[in-house]
């Protein structure tokens, strides 16, 4: 479904770099820094805006309130409205919570020693079934099969009526590469079409971004109810069954997924110590990062010397990295300049990083509100029907899902 984005007031694009230290801590060697032609620097709105213990920012005549929905939680990794006021959240370490409408904070009764848990991976992205109200079935990318040979993969679950007790049903997608849990990924979405489209990390092996044999360093599109390839892949209908799932290729560690209202899909991944990337989806697309021999991450994010076309990056955060992950469209007239932005959460910067860009796919502006700065690690970004989203914290140990929105 195609919708009009606004016109918006361009803004003047400036060298430089987006501020803090390396991307999510992964034993990354150092590297020299690079530039990119698609660097900005965010305008934080600390220099005309307020802020205060209630949670508000104003910038520009929109004043962003932020409310705790819930607290308690342990490195939240996604979170889903479920209808009924309530929330379904994935915590990494392998459970799965609901908030009630109240805030009350329950974890669900489940086989948790399906899961797989080490590093940076464990249960990490969720996506709830467009007919999610009469079959109770959603979706979590997870680290799996902890007994044997782990894994990364897409399992399909069910809830009960009450939300007290989550049943294992089967498994989607199965065989992504891992290693000791580092770079897993794995975010989930489902499209207007009902496709799912799945982006995987690349285990921090160098040959898998650019193997079209292997399921990491991709975005996978599937159909989300029989698990088989979606027909439009561009290997849909080669012999080898791993490269049927295939949309793009390339990629270090992705985190954020997000479909514009135009339709269009986006991807946010990590950089090594630089160039954390936003990047256009498109079908076929290689995105250029192949950090061999070993894993050598040094070459640059998008390595235009590799054969083929290789596709920049929309958006880079240039040197260092803010560690991008978790991403959504934020859309309303109440959000003034916000509205159409692309909102991406970040974990070592600590902030929500809004991104206009145009039909095209031209960056034309980032901001940071300073609301947002002061809550740590930030991890998911949910936009809701009421026009506001949802953000996880991602600090460790007493961690909260956040609803952001524009106050009055």
């Amino acid at each position: 479904m195609t919708r009009l984005l606004a016109a918006v007031l361009a803004l003047v694009l400036l060298p430089g770099v987006a501020c803090s230290s390396a991307a999510e801590p992964d034993g990354s060697a150092p590297a020299a820094a690079s530039s990119s032609t698609t660097t900005a620097r965010p305008t934080s709105d600390a220099g005309d805006a307020t802020s205060d213990d209630s949670g508000q920012s104003r910038a520009k005549g929109v004043t962003l309130k932020v409310t705790r929905l819930a607290t308690g939680l342990d490195h939240p990794w996604d979170v889903h409205g479920i209808g009924n006021g309530r929330y379904l959240v994935t915590e990494r370490s392998g459970h799965l919570t609901v908030i009630d409408k109240d805030g009350t904070v329950r974890r669900l009764s489940m086989p948790t020693d399906l899961i797989w848990v080490s590093g940076e991976t464990g249960l990490m992205g969720l996506a709830i079934d467009p007919d999610f109200a009469s079959n109770g079935r959603f979706y979590t990318c997870n680290g799996g099969l902890p007994q044997g040979n782990p894994d990364v993969r897409v399992m399909v679950w069910t809830l009960n009526k009450a939300a007290t007790r989550a049943t294992y049903r089967d498994t989607l997608i199965k065989g992504f590469p891992t290693s000791s849990g580092r770079h897993g990924g794995c975010r989930l979405l489902i499209l207007e079409n009902g496709a799912m489209l799945v982006g995987t990390g690349d285990a921090a092996i160098g040959t898998n971004p650019e193997n079209k044999q292997s399921l990491g360093g991709k975005t996978l599109m599937l159909n989300r109810i029989t698990g088989k390839p979606w027909p439009t892949n561009p290997y849909a209908n080669v012999a080898d069954r791993r490269q049927k799932f295939l949309h793009t290729w390339g990629h270090r560690n992705v985190q954020g997924l997000a479909q514009r209202a135009d339709g269009s899909l986006w991807s946010v991944e990590h950089g090594p110590d630089r160039d954390d990337e936003v990047n256009l989806l498109k079908n076929g697309g290689d995105y250029g990062w192949n950090p061999v021999p070993g894993y050598n991450e040094s070459v640059p994010m998008t390595d235009q010397s590799l054969p083929g076309k290789q596709i920049e990056a929309k958006w880079s955060s240039g040197f260092p990295t803010v560690a991008t992950s978790g991403a959504s469209f934020v859309y309303g007239g109440q959000w003034g300049w916000y509205d159409g932005t692309l909102a991406v959460a970040a974990l070592k910067a600590g902030e929500l990083l809004f991104m206009k860009f145009d039909a095209s796919g031209k960056l034309l502006g980032v901001r940071t509100p300073a609301a947002m700065k002061k809550y740590g690690r930030l991890r998911a970004v949910t936009a809701l029907a009421d026009g506001s989203i949802l953000v996880t914290t991602d600090n460790g140990g007493n961690d909260a899902v956040l609803r952001v929105r524009p106050a009055g």
